[in-house]
């Protein structure tokens, strides 16, 4: 039987056309696609799925807020698909505690996503997971608690250098952007690679900008597009091509400090970041088990070049376009500023405690600023269920802090600028749903020193000058998506008080 069904087969396929061939081909294969998409059983729900594309979503508009909108359709819980990527999305603080802080053993994993997986190998602090990620997440926190003693004074020092760069413009409208990156980058540059960098240094200035277009790129719709179809991307041109040229350079860079690290190291002295490792890599020499190589270091000091400066210079930038659009909370700060410390020193993280309304405006910048809008994805090592849906091993998890940041049931006027949110009887007001970056075991180990940084170098900036808009270019809070919320590029006078 089977001898005389292949030729009849034959002769039917001698009978088809090229294009009838193709066209039963790429049918079978959007046929196969669309199954393999198929959602599992008692799996999240979500919009319509499509052979290839996945999930569709409204494009002219950030992800972020795309997504929140399905909320309305499908709950606190659902699932999206793009391209080769799956993700299930949570929101509100109850749910995102839920999988984030009671389950934080079972999320506490990165997905693999293309772009990340490309530029860091599974290698470093954001996309190692298991033994790896344990052993660099243990060293990372020791050796940044060290360093945090000098750390302060640290940011206290380049806070008077980044005074001293916005004087230079004599009240004239400027772009604070690279101003305020650079001093944020050199508190980095300080505890990894021992110095700092002058803010007219060339080399300097171009690091700053490729890592700038690398996180725009990332973000953007052509780093969406490689992430959802990499085996497709990866062989076609386009913008995307620069982040690698642009990771090639920073790393090139890093390896240049590291080799001279090497060269000039002294086991007796505790050092930078790098003088730390580079002893952990000698300490742990023949053993199989370790990870301390020269990659993960240059990894683990990339990780933290890169998310040091991004989300903290994102949140200072924040808040001086939220003071120069309500000037009467930044006379607040200032006349706060002028009771707790003066004009004769400089700010330290010991007047926090008795400025609860500075305290407050800058929570409220990180509410309203919502640096990092969908958090930074994890993935489930076992099956779990959440919600009463079942989430296989694997799974990836898209934390919403949007929906966090402006739910109406938590916050009195969740859609305004306004530090009474954290205000109690003229005392600052902890909210347990204030989640600005993240939560759990993934939480980024560097948050403290972050919000040392932001503290500090607001202060110091107020205290020194007003912040105003141009009269030609009032404040507006645009903002463009890399791998944080940043605000679009703008102009702002730094008028010099008195």
């Amino acid at each position: 039987m089977e001898l005389q069904v292949w030729p009849d087969l034959v002769s039917l396929l001698e009978k088809l056309n090229g294009w009838t061939l193709l066209v039963v081909l790429v049918t079978s294969l959007l046929i196969i696609d669309l199954v393999k998409k198929r959602r599992p059983r008692n799996f999240p729900p979500g919009p319509q799925l499509f052979p290839l594309v996945g999930t569709f979503v409204d494009l002219k508009q950030p992800l972020h807020l795309a997504l929140q909108k399905l909320t309305g359709r499908y709950g606190n819980i659902f699932s999206v698909q793009f391209g080769s990527l799956t993700f299930v999305v949570v929101n509100g603080y109850q749910m995102v505690r839920e999988a984030l802080v009671h389950q934080a053993e079972i999320f506490a994993d990165r997905p693999n996503i293309p772009l990340l997986q490309e530029i860091f190998k599974g290698f470093g602090l954001i996309s190692s997971n298991g033994h790896i990620w344990r052993q660099q997440r243990k060293f990372a926190s020791a050796t940044l608690k060290t360093i945090a003693v000098s750390f302060e004074e640290k940011v206290q020092e380049e806070s008077r250098y980044l005074v001293e760069t916005i004087e230079e413009e004599k009240g004239q409208p400027f772009d604070p952007h690279y101003k305020i990156n650079s001093a944020v980058s050199n508190i980095i540059c300080s505890i990894t690679f021992g110095n700092r960098f002058d803010y007219h240094d060339n080399r300097f200035q171009e690091l700053l900008h490729s890592l700038a277009e690398t996180l725009l790129l990332i973000g953007s719709f052509w780093g969406q597009l490689y992430n959802a179809f990499p085996l497709v991307m990866r062989w076609l041109p386009g913008p995307f091509r620069k982040i690698f040229r642009h990771w090639e350079k920073l790393q090139y860079f890093v390896k240049e400090v590291i080799a001279k690290h090497k060269e000039n190291l002294d086991q007796s002295e505790a050092g930078d970041y790098i003088d730390c490792y580079l002893k952990e890599i000698e300490k742990f020499k023949g053993d199989t088990s370790s990870y301390f190589h020269e990659e993960n270091l240059l990894c683990s000091t990339l990780d933290l070049f890169l998310t040091g400066t991004e989300t903290t210079a994102t949140a200072i930038r924040w808040a001086l376009l939220y003071m120069a659009a309500y000037p009467h909370i930044q006379e607040k700060v200032q006349l706060e500023i002028e009771t707790v410390i003066g004009q004769s020193r400089q700010p330290m993280m010991a007047d926090k405690e008795n400025m609860p309304y500075t305290s407050a405006v800058l929570s409220e910048v990180l509410r309203m600023g919502n640096v990092v809008p969908l958090g930074v994805p994890r993935m489930s090592t076992s099956d779990t269920t959440l919600a009463g849906f079942h989430l296989p091993k694997g799974t990836t998890l898209m934390t919403s802090l949007t929906s966090i940041m402006f739910d109406k049931n938590v916050w009195e006027t969740p859609d305004t600028f306004n530090p009474e949110h954290f205000l109690e009887n003229g005392q600052y007001r902890r909210r347990e749903a204030f989640l600005p970056f993240s939560a759990g075991k993934r939480a980024c180990p560097g948050e403290q020193l972050a919000r040392t940084e932001l503290f500090i170098f607001f202060t110091a900036l107020l205290q020194k000058f007003t912040f105003q808009a141009p009269a030609a270019a009032p404040p507006t809070f645009a903002f463009t998506l890399s791998l944080t919320r940043c605000p679009k590029p703008f102009q702002i006078c730094a008028l010099p008080r008195d």
